[in-house]
Parts: structure tokens; sequence; C-alpha cells
């Protein structure tokens, strides 16, 4: 029989008395022909009763569904404090031309780090900073590549002069030189701790070859070549504990071999075919690895590629798990539509863009690398904005550092945790931030080595003693010039302080006459002479800055105690890192008079373009006051608050 809704009897369930059974309740409503009397409780949702032509419905867009449950990481403010994390770095040191490597050997507690002339450094780990310790002539060419073994005993350094220098770490002394017959493009230890054959693998960078040699025996030729792509290897990375090395050549294809048999690996990865995976994501991108980092579990490998992208695979599958956009496209993007964490200012932003489109250009320029920390939750990276560490459980952004540094622009970078050898057994959030973690990096056209810690930079008066360490002979673009042509007092005779009188209050300031002595001596010039007396505060941007020192009152006056202009006197310890810094107002290079201002927030990206000469010491309360009064459209202030002197001082306290 057929009913009315034209199904079959048969067609339905019965239960044991022959009647039709309940049907399943609908996703929206009761099961239709369902008893509600019958059943206890409230009734489930339903159409309303009030009548057959539905008027009593809810009219509208149905509720959005349940929120998905977002990810948290158990205990990632403990992996955190093991990470640095002062937005500014502590501390550089010079190397004698732009550093291209960077690397690190925790067992041994050294740093070392290479650069474009062929130089080799060793720096050692001590508590609360680094210490030099050895310097080689590696290479006739740029240090090119380098790799520390697994058990951090052994370190390789290339050059594209075709020779390969292997050294012991822990002597910090060359043990093995190679001169090869081919050009080399990368190089790694590819043998497991405690291994009697100490295995280094390295690429040609003119055909799909990488040759295996013997660093402990000595032997100059390869003990095999290994043939597993059909373009040249860009990339190696040894999985300890899969012994297995993943490559990468320049069409982008992903391989994996056995480190021992140099055959597909029979332990480790999940799939049997490459199809089921997405190894060949980078070939589908037309792009290729410039970086590569293993897990110190091995179940994850990441890369930095050429297209701007950091992509994380799981290496059991080989399946993709996060990708991150770098390129100048997202970074414009984010600036144009991202939070205020994320935005910069509009000219500092353009700095950083022309210097990205300039880096991306230039063929010699070092390659971004991305890493893993020790626990494999967080990778790190630089990019425009500075250094990100991202969450992977999350995918979010957990910290960035190294934004308000404006002038440097990191390249490669490397991460030191505390020695690899200590127990990770019962690892507090005090226990991780006493281990002194990290973060070294190279920055692009720079000749120094960067620090990040969990500190901020010192603040030093003297240069010598400043964050930037000048530990070699500066280079010509390294030397400020400082022509006395203008001037000649030496920054020995000069005051170091001042107190300006304003109407609403006093601002006691230390000067630096040994960094800017023509500045200094202008400035307190103009005060003893009285130049400054009366002069109002012309302009005032809360949030910013107060400028005053223009005797027109509208900006566009002023002249230094020698008659028009002078030069600017920027000093690399002295920048627009903290609130309440005093610098030079100026229309361009070399156009200082008699303006300047005190700025209320840090204001980096005036860094290079402006003189810093003094610091607020005293009187913070009165620039906070100022920086309150209302201004029109013009940022003029409605009341007119005035200097009404400036007293120099041979010296001052705070």
């Amino acid at each position: 029989m057929v009913d009315a809704d034209g199904s079959s009897k048969r067609d339905r369930p019965e239960d044991a008395a022959g009647l039709p059974a309940i049907a399943e309740e609908h996703e929206h409503g009761a099961a239709e022909g369902e008893v509600l009397g019958e059943l206890e409780g409230p009734p489930p949702p339903g159409p309303s009763d009030e009548g057959d032509d539905g008027e009593g419905d809810l009219v509208g867009p149905a509720a959005p569904p349940p929120a998905k449950k977002r990810k948290v990481l158990p205990h990632e403010a403990t992996y955190l404090a093991g990470l640095p994390s002062a937005p500014m770095y502590e501390r550089s040191f010079m190397h004698r031309d732009v550093l291209t490597c960077v690397a690190v050997a925790a067992t041994n507690d050294f740093l070392l780090t290479g650069s474009a002339d062929g130089h080799l450094k060793f720096w050692k780990k001590r508590p609360g900073g680094v210490e030099f310790v050895k310097h080689f002539r590696a290479h006739k060419g740029p240090v090119d590549g380098m790799a520390v073994s697994g058990d951090c005993s052994l370190l390789v350094t290339i050059s594209r002069d075709q020779s390969v220098k292997v050294f012991d770490v822990a002597g910090f002394d060359m043990v093995l030189m190679l001169k090869l017959k081919f050009v080399p493009a990368a190089a790694e230890w590819i043998y497991r701790r405690g291994s009697a054959l100490a295995a280094l693998a390295i690429s040609d960078a003119n055909s799909p070859d990488v040759h295996i040699f013997d660093a402990r025996s000595g032997a100059t030729e390869p003990v095999a070549v290994v043939t597993r792509h059909r373009s040249p290897v860009t990339v190696l990375r040894y999985n300890e504990p899969f012994n297995t090395v993943i490559s990468v050549d320049t069409k982008g294809v992903i391989e994996y071999w056995d480190a021992s048999s140099h055959t597909f690996p029979e332990e480790g990865p999940t799939f049997s075919s490459k199809m089921d995976t997405d190894l060949y994501a980078l070939a589908k991108a037309k792009t290729a690895a410039v970086s590569l980092d293993v897990t110190r579990d091995g179940s994850q490998f990441a890369m930095f590629c050429a297209d701007k992208r950091v992509r994380v695979f799981r290496f059991a599958t080989g399946k993709l798990r996060r990708s991150y956009d770098e390129s100048i496209e997202a970074a414009q993007d984010l600036q144009r539509n991202g939070g205020e964490a994320t935005k910069l200012d509009a000219i500092d932003f353009g700095r950083r863009l022309a210097v990205e489109k300039e880096m991306a250009a230039d063929p010699e320029a070092p390659k971004p690398n991305a890493i893993f920390d020790e626990s494999g939750k967080f990778i790190i990276y630089p990019c425009l904005l500075g250094i990100k560490m991202v969450n992977l459980v999350t995918n979010r952004v957990a910290r960035l550092i190294g934004k308000v540094e404006n002038t440097e622009r990191f390249t490669r970078i490397a991460l030191y945790q505390g020695t690899g050898g200590k127990s990770r057994s019962r690892m507090t959030k005090e226990k991780a931030a006493e281990r002194d973690p990290l973060l070294l990096t190279a920055a692009y056209n720079k000749h120094r080595l960067y620090l990040f810690t969990n500190r901020e930079p010192e603040d030093s008066e003297e240069a010598a003693t400043g964050r930037d360490v000048f530990n070699e002979k500066p280079t010509a673009d390294e030397i400020v010039p400082a022509g006395d042509e203008e001037g000649g007092a030496s920054g020995a005779t000069l005051p170091r302080g001042a107190i300006i009188h304003t109407t609403r209050g006093d601002i006691v300031i230390r000067l630096f006459p040994e960094e800017c002595p023509k500045t200094v001596e202008n400035f307190t010039t103009h005060a003893k002479n009285g130049y400054y007396d009366g002069i109002i505060f012309h302009r005032i941007i809360k949030g910013f800055m107060l400028q005053t020192g223009d005797p027109l009152g509208d900006g566009t006056g002023g002249q230094s105690i020698w008659g028009g202009e002078f030069g600017d006197e920027i000093s690399r310890d002295l920048r627009h890192d903290r609130p309440h810094t005093v610098s030079m107002a100026n229309a361009g290079p070399g156009t200082n008079g008699s303006q300047f201002f005190i700025t209320t927030v840090p204001t980096p990206w005036l860094d290079g373009k402006h003189t810093v000469f003094g610091r607020v010491v005293r009187g913070a309360d009165v620039v906070v006051a100022i920086e309150k009064v209302k201004t029109d459209k013009n940022d003029k202030p409605l009341e007119e608050i005035k200097m009404m002197g400036i007293t120099p001082k041979a010296s001052v306290e705070g």
C-alpha cells in the first residue's frame, strides 16, 4: 500500500506490533507523526501551533553556528619564557664585512658567525652576555654556508671559492680542509651521535649530485655520490631521529633519503606515494626553499621559500601543516588592514618597503631563514616587521621582537636556549628564563652580529660602552663624519646638562657633548646668549612630541650660532628608543638650526634622520602637562606655553 506521501509501508521500519515505528527526529522540529503528549519533559523545538497560516513562525536569519573552540597550547608561558623577550637587541658586535651565516653549538655554548669576506668567528656564551674567542680567515670568498653537527662537535663552512673547512668546535681549531672540483651549494652533517663515520653531505651548485665525505678520515675524495634529484640541490637538513636527509632542489622538489643507504627511508614516512603528500607544493608554486630546519623530535620541518612564504610540513605524512605569507604584497595589506600591533608609521613603512625591494633585487643578499625552538611548538623567522615567533598550535604570533629597530632588516637567525645536554624535565617558567635564551641575527648590509635576549639595552652615555660594540676597526661608512668648520669646542669642555625653564615648570635634561659636540655647543651657546628666552612651544602632538626653538613661532625660523644651518651628528648609541628624548628638528639632512623637540613616546622611525643630543632626567611631569594642552588643527597650542630661558649646567644628576 502506498501512503499519501508516496511511500510504501514496506519502505518504512515497523515495530514488534506491526505498527509504523516512530520516525527519526529531523534536524529542525519533531518527527512527522510523533505524539508529543506521550513524551516526558519539554517537547523538542518545532513549528508554532497558533494556526496553520504560519503567522506565529519567527522571521529572520537563523542564529550562527556555535563558535569553533580555539586551540590552546598548555603551558605556553613556560615555552615563551625560554625565548628572548626584549623588543630591542641588547648588544651588537662588529664583523669586518656583512654577516652571511650564524649558527649555535649549544652543547659547547659556542656561537659561530661568518661574513662576506670569508672570515669566521667563534664566540662563547657567558652568563649575561657573550665573549669573543677566536677569529679565522676561512675562505677567500664569502662564507656561503655553515652547519654544526648534531653532537655539536664539528663545524663546516663552504664558499663559492670551492673550498670546505671543518673545525673542531670545542677546541676551536681547523681539522680538515677540502678543495672541491665543484662549487658547493649546501652542506650538512648526516650522521647520528656516536657514529664512527662523520658523514658530511655537500651538494653541487651546478648538478643534482650530493657528495658524501668522511670528515674524520681526512680523505679528500667522497665516499659516495647521491643523485636523488634532477636539479641542483639548494638546501639539505638531517633528521636525526629517523636517520633521514631532507633535500630540496632548484625546482622545489622535496626528497627524503636514508643517510646510510641513500635510498628512500624505511622508518619515519607513512606514505607510499609522493602523490599522497604535499611534497610537490613548492614545485607547483614554482618556488624553491632558501632555508630548511627540522624539529628536535623530527616530526616537522620548515622552509623559508623564495616566494617569501614560510611553509611547515609534517615529516611522517609529508603534508603541509602551516603556510605564512611574508611577501611585500602581504605586508602592504597588513599595513592597510592590520591592527595597531602590526602597523608602522607611514614614513617608516615606506623606508622598510624600499629596503625590502632592494634586498629582493640583490642576488648577494643573505636569504632569511626560519627555525624551530627546541620544543617544536614555535616557528621563528625574520620579516619586514622584525622577528616573529609564531605559536604553531594556536596559529598566532605569540611575540614580535625587533620591530622598533627600524634601521636593521634582519636576515639570518640562530637560537640558543641553554646547553643542549641539560634535562628538560619539570621545566618551569622561572627555570626556562634562567637559561638566558639568546637569539643571534645578521642584518641586510650590516657588518654586525645582533643579540636579542630578555634584557633591554643598557642606558649608556658613552659610545665605547654602548650596545653597539666597536670590537673591530670601524669601516668608512660606520664613521660619522664631523667636520669642525662650524665650531671647535671639544666635548670635554661643553656643558653636560641644562634646565629648560617653562611657564609650566622646569625640565632638566642631560646632554651628550662627546657624541654630538657641535649640536650641544649650538644649543648651550644659544641658551647662554638668551636666544631661547620667551620662545613658545609652537607644535605639540599628543602621543608624539613637543617642538620649540623657533624665534618666529611658526616652525619656519631659527638659525645656528654660526649663521645658517649645520650638519647632523647621528650616533648609533643615541636613538629615539624611549620617551623624553631631546632631538634636533630639521627640514632634511644637514639642515639643523635652533629648533628642537622632546618626544613623549619611543619614535624609532626618526633614527638616522634627527640628531639626539639629550634626555630628560627630571621634569617629565612638566613634559606630560605640556603634551596635554589643547591645540588647533595645525598642532599649535591654543594657550601659549613659553620657555622663560635655558640654563646650561656642567653636569646633572638623574
